[in-house]
């Protein structure tokens, strides 16, 4: 979704694509949150300096990721029944990749306990 398509022309117009829409919302989401920062008395204001002009607010974004990381990857998962839908994890049996058995959590190195790391190729927000 947040790649979104290309845009597409409707009558002979260009009309936004779904990422554009997506990029707009966020836009809104988190100048909301940065007004509201700006209202409190914790330092927020020197640290968001009102210096981002296109109005993205990513550093804002990005802090708000790295805050809220572990959560989101739980609520992406929870209803994933213990399995998932990409291969991530080595099962040993030198067989390659196999499904990971609870939510995406595949066994450490020695393979006695589960970790709970989001896998890296989730750790990541476009921006």
């Amino acid at each position: 979704l947040y790649l979104g398509k290309k845009k597409k022309k409707q009558k002979g117009k260009e009309t936004e694509t779904e990422r554009d829409q997506l990029e707009s919302k966020l836009k809104k989401i988190f100048g909301d949150i940065y007004k509201e920062l700006l209202t409190t008395k914790n330092g927020a204001q020197t640290y968001y300096e009102d210096n981002d002009t296109d109005k993205n607010y990513y550093k804002l974004r990005e802090d708000w990721w790295n805050a809220n990381r572990e959560t989101v990857w739980k609520a992406l998962t929870c209803h994933a029944h213990g399995t998932y839908f990409h291969a991530t994890c080595d099962s040993g049996d030198n067989r390659g990749c196999s499904q990971a058995k609870d939510n995406c959590r595949c066994k450490d190195g020695d393979l006695t306990k589960e970790t709970d790391q989001v896998p890296t190729y989730f750790d990541y927000v476009p921006q």
